[in-house]
């Protein structure tokens, strides 16, 4: 299972070929992928027009399975990862992120992403890549 980051589903709405565009758009309707609550909220927010907030609404709450990526055991886990992190000398730039990660690593689910945020994630906490699962 493949939960999509808005940093590849924003790439893919404005039509950047990218090798996480190119597997998104390779896993669609190919495999069941994931997106999180927050990824839809963070991905709809930069729509202007109502029609193309509209389509991507309809993709990305009817043709996924979309799940809560907070809950408190997860906001828990998502705060010793980050601790464990700084304890590398990593600081991730955003709580998103780290929930997103954490999420994955923790119900065994690669994440397809282009944010250089999840690479320690990968490096040092077991995060699956999409990308790299080929």
């Amino acid at each position: 299972m493949t939960l999509v980051d808005s940093s590849v589903w924003i790439d893919y709405f404005r039509g950047v070929t990218s090798p996480e565009t190119d597997k998104l758009d390779a896993l669609l309707g190919a495999e069941a992928l994931l997106t999180g609550d927050l990824i839809v909220a963070e991905v709809l927010q930069g729509f202007s027009a109502e029609s193309e907030f509209n389509t991507a609404r309809q993709l990305m709450t009817t043709r996924l399975s979309v799940v809560s990526l907070v809950g408190p055991d997860n906001a828990v886990q998502a705060a010793r990862n980050y601790r464990a992190l700084r304890a590398q000398g990593v600081t991730i730039r955003k709580t998103i992120d780290t929930l997103i990660a954490t999420y994955c690593i923790e119900n065994g689910v690669s994440l397809l992403f282009s944010d250089r945020d999840f690479n320690p994630f990968v490096d040092y906490l077991g995060l699956r890549s999409a990308v790299v699962d080929d």
